[in-house]
């Protein structure tokens, strides 16, 4: 009962808290450089809808994609202590073979350099 009492009155006084910081933070006149589209301190110049390179769009995916495989890795010190730790020895050297063989190949075709 203590804990629901806890919870419910802690919640309450952040409730409280957080809406009496916006009513007085919602006072503050912001320049016209603050509520401008950029907030970079000067006008932009030309065009915001400058096509991007596919190269940048290449290397965001890349990264992505070995990102991704790593994280199968993390399981890794708890599937050690299972009762065939070289079956899971075995898979992650694969896993790592396959994401090297994989950077090569994207290393030899090109798809990491920025000027062609």
């Amino acid at each position: 009962m203590n804990m629901i009492l806890f919870m419910i009155t802690s919640s309450l006084i952040l409730s409280i808290i957080l809406t009496a910081l916006n009513f007085w933070l919602a006072q503050a006149n912001p320049d016209s450089d603050k509520i401008s589209p950029s907030e970079c301190g000067f006008n932009p110049l030309g065009s915001a809808r400058l096509p991007f390179s596919i190269r940048f769009f290449l290397v965001a995916i890349l990264f992505l994609l070995f990102d991704l495989e790593i994280a199968l890795l993390l399981p890794l010190p708890w599937a050690i202590q299972l009762q065939t730790p070289a079956t899971t020895l075995m898979w992650a050297t694969i896993l790592i073979l396959l994401l090297t063989l994989g950077l090569v190949y994207e290393w030899i075709q090109g798809g990491l350099e920025w000027a062609e």
